[in-house]
């Protein structure tokens, strides 16, 4: 998982990414390509 400042061009990766709010921390997730995962701040 990669750690990014703004997670805004991480989204637009695939159609399937979504962004998910974790205990104050901002994740983009991808059920069907799990590889792209990353984590803001």
């Amino acid at each position: 998982m990669k750690i990014y400042s703004s997670l805004k061009s991480k989204k637009v990766r695939d159609k399937d990414c979504k962004l998910v709010r974790r205990k104050g921390r901002v994740y983009v997730i991808n059920k069907k390509n799990p590889k792209l995962k990353a984590r803001q701040g």
